[in-house]
């Protein structure tokens, strides 16, 4: 079966710097695969590099086997069909919550204003936060914040949705929150792949484990593998200093 997501050989640089060195890694229908590493391994530029918002300096991301890297593909296109949550919140000030999940559908995908509408009123009920669907970013705490995030992304219904460190920039009592929903969608069978520093909960929900470093994909499989009993010394180092971190 094709895999939603095909990374092939990608290489990303800046200047002489290489961020990403070759790097293979797939995700299945249904699928959640977690890439984890230090600060500065190359997460957040793998994500970026997916959903298209980096230009590769070598190989390949096929979506559905399509090759929406290759610089003929129509990347709008592809991009709609993805979703990307970031570390920061990135919500319109001015719009409340429910113009913010809104705004993508019937801007981007031409959705009828009320049709939008009512999609955001469902996900911001799936999100937990129905009552606060008038509030302003201003108003939301930012677990709340994070989660009209998550809502806003999954408004567009995503072939594949990206998460990149979304609890790094919260208070540590509100990372459960929103690690809850993410365990829900995974259960609901969305398709993810996620960079995290949240070990125990990568464990909990992740089919496959990705280990980066310097850019490469050091170690690949199941979570009680890579996290339990890593195969490489270089992992076993990371997860050491984890653990001593509290994360795992």
């Amino acid at each position: 079966m094709t895999p939603v997501l095909d990374v092939r050989g990608l290489v990303k640089r800046y200047g002489d710097a290489t961020v990403l060195d070759h790097v293979d890694l797939t995700v299945g229908e249904h699928q959640v695969v977690t890439v984890i590493g230090s600060s500065g391994s190359g997460k957040s530029t793998l994500l970026r590099c997916v959903d298209l918002l980096e230009e590769i300096d070598d190989g390949q991301v096929l979506l559905d086997g399509v090759d929406i890297s290759d610089p003929r593909a129509d990347a709008a296109a592809a991009q709609r069909r993805m979703a990307i949550v970031f570390q920061a919140f990135n919500l319109f000030p001015h719009m409340t919550a429910l113009q913010n999940v809104a705004l993508a559908p019937r801007v981007v995908h031409g959705l009828p204003a009320a049709e939008a509408d009512e999609r955001a009123r469902e996900l911001l009920d799936r999100v937990g936060l129905a009552d606060r669907a008038d509030a302003h970013p201003d108003r939301l705490s930012g677990g709340q914040q994070q989660r009209v995030a998550i809502a806003r992304a999954l408004a567009v219904r995503p072939r594949l949705l990206l998460l990149d460190e979304i609890t790094s920039a919260l208070d540590p009592e509100l990372v459960g929150e929103v690690l809850s929903i993410v365990r829900g969608l995974a259960a609901d069978g969305v398709t993810i792949l996620m960079a995290t520093h949240e070990m125990g909960f990568a464990r909990q929900v992740s089919d496959r484990v990705c280990f980066l470093d310097g850019g490469r994909v050091l170690e690949s499989g199941p979570p009680d593998q890579v996290l339990g009993d890593p195969v490489q010394e270089r992992t076993r180092q990371f997860l050491s200093r984890v653990i001593a971190a509290g994360r795992l």
